[in-house]
């Protein structure tokens, strides 16, 4: 039997007039792949921002194995999280961008290889990050999610 990862119990989240999240519970079990469905302005961003602590809710909660993000002990072993392709330094090539967030997270620098492989760019290892794609930047931001390989990947 599954047991629930996330839960989104009655969540809300209002910006001065602007009603983001209005109400929202779900679960999501573990072992499930679970996507959130909806045109643009729907709250799906902001309904995984409030998940990971970045945005305080309105009302209502968003947690992790019964808790807030912020009570998880080693939360990149834990959950990682692509929001968007803007999470590293341009000048730097995809390998030192990866030694910086495993130096930082204490990760043996030896998985930085690992998720290059698992992400398809190990060839562009010790390319700047300036010329990549955006394909290849969003293949970077997985890889530096997936670098504490964590139990749950939170993908937006």
């Amino acid at each position: 039997m599954s047991s629930v990862k996330i839960e989104f119990k009655d969540l809300s989240k209002r910006y001065k007039d602007v009603l983001a999240v209005s109400n929202f519970s779900a679960q999501v079990q573990s072992g499930r792949v679970t996507g959130f469905l909806g045109p643009n302005g729907a709250g799906k961003s902001t309904a995984l921002r409030c998940l990971l602590g970045l945005v305080n809710p309105t009302g209502g909660s968003a947690e992790i194995n019964g808790g807030s993000y912020s009570q998880l002990v080693e939360p990149i072993h834990k959950v990682g999280a692509v929001l968007d392709s803007r999470g590293f330094h341009p000048g730097l090539t995809a390998k030192q961008n990866l030694k910086i967030m495993a130096s930082a997270s204490q990760i043996n620098f030896s998985r930085i290889d690992e998720v290059l492989e698992l992400v398809d760019l190990a060839g562009a290892a010790n390319k700047r990050t300036k010329g990549f794609s955006l394909g290849m930047k969003q293949r970077l931001s997985l890889a530096i999610a997936m670098l504490g390989d964590p139990e749950i990947l939170i993908l937006d």
